[in-house]
Order: C-alpha cells, then sequence, then structure tokens
C-alpha cells in the first residue's frame, strides 16, 4: 500500500475535487480528507474488497479447518443440522461464543463465531442467503455501510442471546437477519412503489425464516432476532446511498470492522494454539 503524496481526490465527505495534501476542504470543511495521502489508496481498497467472496472464503475455510483439527467428530451422529459437524471443543478453539467463552474473557468470539458453522447444512444454507442479501444490500448502501451492518449486526446477536443464557453459539445467520433488517429499514424509509415492495418482500422473509427458526432444533433464535433488531438500527444510523453517500467515516469505521476482526482472528490463534 503506497501514499499518494500529489494530484487531486474526491472529498470522501462532499464529493468534491480536492487537493490530496488538503489540510482541510474548501468545499464542506471537513478536516484532513486526504488522510496523509491513505484515502484514495483505501477508497480503492474498499471499492474493490468484494467483502461477500471474502466472508464466504472465510466461512468455507474455516468450516475445512474445523473438520481437519477433529476428523473423528464428523462421523458423531449430531441431528439432521449436525451432519458432518466440527467438533464442539474444534468449534471452541476457533472462537465460537456464547456466555460459557465470554466468561473465560475471550470478548473477541462476538466477532470470530460470525464466520464459524455446525454443520454443512448450517453453512450452505447460511451461505446461500449471504450469496443472494450482501448483493442487494451493498448496492443499496455501498461497501462499507454493508461491512459495517454484517459486522455489527452479528456482534449486536450474539450479545443478546448471552443475555439470555445461550452458553455456546456460532454462525452468520445474526449477520444475515441484519442485512433483513437494513433492507426492510430502507423499504420502509425510502417508501413509494419500489419501497414498499422491498418492505412488503424482506419483510415476509424474514417474518418466515424467524419461524422456521422455532420449528428447527438447536436454531439460536435470539442471535437472530438481536440480529435483525442491530442491522435495522444500524441502517438507521449509516443511511443509504440515495439519502446520503458513503463518506469518511464510513470508510474508516468499515476499515476499523476489518481491521478488529484480523485482529480477533489473530487472538484465537494466539488464545488456542499458541
Amino acid at each position: 500500500m503506497l501514499r499518494k503524496k500529489s494530484g487531486a481526490m474526491l472529498c470522501p465527505d462532499c464529493g468534491q475535487l480536492i487537493s490530496v495534501n488538503a489540510e482541510v476542504c474548501i468545499h464542506c470543511g471537513r478536516r484532513n480528507p486526504g488522510l496523509w495521502g491513505l484515502m484514495p489508496v483505501f477508497r480503492q481498497w474498499l471499492g474493490g474488497f468484494g467483502f461477500e467472496q471474502s466472508a464466504i472464503a472465510v466461512c468455507v475455510i474455516l468450516y475445512i479447518i474445523g473438520v481437519l483439527l477433529d476428523p473423528a467428530a464428523i462421523l458423531q451422529p449430531r441431528g439432521f443440522l449436525g451432519l458432518l459437524s466440527p467438533s464442539p471443543q474444534s468449534l471452541y478453539d476457533l472462537g465460537a461464543t456464547g456466555t460459557f467463552p465470554l466468561q473465560q474473557g475471550r470478548w473477541w468470539t462476538l466477532i470470530t463465531a460470525i464466520y464459524l458453522h455446525g454443520g454443512i447444512l448450517h453453512i450452505f444454507f447460511n451461505l446461500l442467503w449471504l450469496r443472494q442479501l450482501a448483493p442487494t444490500v451493498e448496492e443499496f448502501f455501498g461497501t462499507s455501510r454493508l461491512i459495517l451492518i454484517f459486522t455489527l449486526s452479528g456482534v449486536i446477536g450474539f450479545v443478546a442471546s448471552s443475555m439470555f443464557g445461550v452458553p455456546f453459539t456460532i454462525g452468520a445467520s445474526g449477520s444475515i437477519f441484519g442485512l433483513l433488517g437494513a433492507m426492510v429499514y430502507y423499504g420502509r424509509s425510502r417508501g413509494g412503489t419500489f419501497g414498499a415492495a422491498v418492505y412488503r418482500q424482506i419483510g415476509q422473509t424474514a417474518l418466515v425464516l424467524f419461524i422456521f427458526g422455532f420449528v428447527m432444533p438447536g436454531v439460536n433464535n435470539w442471535a437472530h432476532a438481536g440480529g435483525f433488531v442491530g442491522g435495522y438500527l444500524t441502517a438507521m444510523g449509516v443511511g443509504y446511498t440515495e439519502r446520503r453517500s458513503e463518506n469518511f467515516t464510513h470508510q474508516i469505521l468499515a476499515l476499523g470492522a476489518v481491521a478488529l476482526t484480523i485482529i480477533s482472528f489473530a487472538l484465537v490463534v494466539w488464545a488456542s494454539f499458541l
């Protein structure tokens, strides 16, 4: 990553052309809009990040690692959704969350558990929904806000489930419900024919999935509910593209979320394998 030391750039707040070395944007007053020459590089990186593909790849890699840590565990019967499941110890070592890990001070599991899954069907259905929802949320909100919604709603979902005493939990479904919550907010806020259609369709989908969670055994419905509320509130806080373009704050927060996720997995390695 190289700093851009000269030339022009678009202010991350107002979108007007300014010098990359400007101390203050002459159009909107944003201080240090070029972030010492790093902002153009950050914006280019975020624009080509491919968050959806990256999240899917991390989930698949961690699932394979979980299976390889204890291959004999996949042969143990754990029910329909536990087919080809990594062992509980493997999932704990890789960063599962819940009241038990959190009481041990493993706060980073609120993030790492988003990317862990307890069986082949669990990961298949979660990644299928992520593949369907993430591009639409990215279109409505932008890449930076997609990252924030996905990460924060997953964390809020796990916090909610821990508050209600769930001892051990994993999965991206809280974050996926967060994407649904963000789209429900978008449809309700935008209004009009298109907004009403989004609100109705996504709201019905979220309701059906939530009810389905009570039918299937072993589903963390508290994480689903918390993730949905977290996604709705996060979307309300950051806004969407038609009302407000992504700005400096969104981009820095998204980079912070990515950095915190990387740090959290580094803590998993430190706590479990070193």
